[in-house]
Formats: C-alpha cells, sequence, structure tokens
C-alpha cells in the first residue's frame, strides 16, 4: 500500500504578506466537491483575492478561485462559491470576534494538502500603510544584498 506524502503545498498568497500584517495563523479543513479537490489537485486555484467572514457560527472563505475540472461536465460548481470552513466553535468565535473588532479581515495565506485532505491556513490580518510596504521592501532587498555578498566572499550561508 503506497503511504501518502505527509503534507504538500498547493498555493501560496504572497501578496498577503506584502500587503497586510499578519498575526494569529489557524489551519482549517475545507468543505469541497469531488470535482473542485481534482481541480485543486491540479493546481487550477488562487487564493489571492480570497478573504474569510464568519455567518451564522461558521466561517467560510469567499473569493476563492478553483478553476471548473475540464472531465467534471455536470458534477462542476461555480467556480466563486463560498466554501465552508471546519474550525471548532472556540476558534470561530475568537475569530468572529476580533473581526467585529474593526480594523482587522481574515485571509488565507496557504492551502495545502494533508494526508490527502484539503486544508486552508488563515491568518487575521491588519492591513499596512505605505510607508509599511516601502520599509517591507527595504528589508527584503537588505536581506537579498547581505546573502549575495555572502555567496561572492564563498561564506556559507547559516
Amino acid at each position: 500500500m503506497v503511504r501518502k506524502k505527509e503534507s504538500s503545498l498547493l498555493l501560496e498568497n504572497r501578496r498577503a504578506h506584502y500587503e497586510y500584517f499578519l498575526s494569529d495563523f489557524l489551519t482549517a479543513g475545507l468543505v469541497l466537491t469531488g470535482t473542485e479537490i481534482k481541480s485543486l489537485r491540479r493546481r487550477d486555484a488562487s487564493i489571492s483575492d480570497a478573504y474569510v467572514y464568519v455567518r451564522d457560527g461558521e466561517a467560510y472563505v469567499a473569493n476563492m478561485h478553483i478553476a471548473p475540472y475540464k472531465e467534471g461536465n455536470i458534477f462542476n460548481v461555480d467556480h466563486l462559491r463560498d466554501r465552508k470552513l471546519l474550525l471548532n466553535k472556540k476558534e470561530i468565535g475568537k475569530l468572529g470576534a476580533r473581526l467585529k473588532e474593526g480594523g482587522y479581515t481574515c485571509v488565507p495565506t496557504k492551502c495545502f494538502l494533508h494526508h490527502g485532505r484539503a486544508k486552508l491556513e488563515i491568518a487575521l490580518a491588519k492591513g499596512k500603510k505605505l510607508y509599511d510596504k516601502r520599509a517591507s521592501i527595504k528589508e527584503r532587498d537588505l536581506a537579498r544584498r547581505v546573502k549575495e555578498a555572502k555567496k561572492s566572499h564563498g561564506q556559507s550561508e547559516e
């Protein structure tokens, strides 16, 4: 019997790290149909514009685009439908309270398979100002220059 890999990264939302200050990461399961999971395994999806909201004690992810599966015919569903997240009551309560607080939103940062099940890593996000984004770019460029300098001088990375 072939064993499934521990986990494999399918999608990553790099823009979220640039646009927001991220905190309070959670991992949630996704409720998907058969054709959606097949399309997701082919990496025909996007989480760059997605966000999470809480309604009636349940968490949902909106604007997560999963392309229709080519061989799915009548079993395909709307590619932008809201998908339910599997979190426990305590996690949903905390998340809902922070979202109502104001100034916060919840965005997905990664989508991956864990033992064959689709999971979504979500984080609470607070928007960055323009000067914060410039600082992020400056730090990234500085780190890149340091890495290149070490490489050119023959030092190993630690």
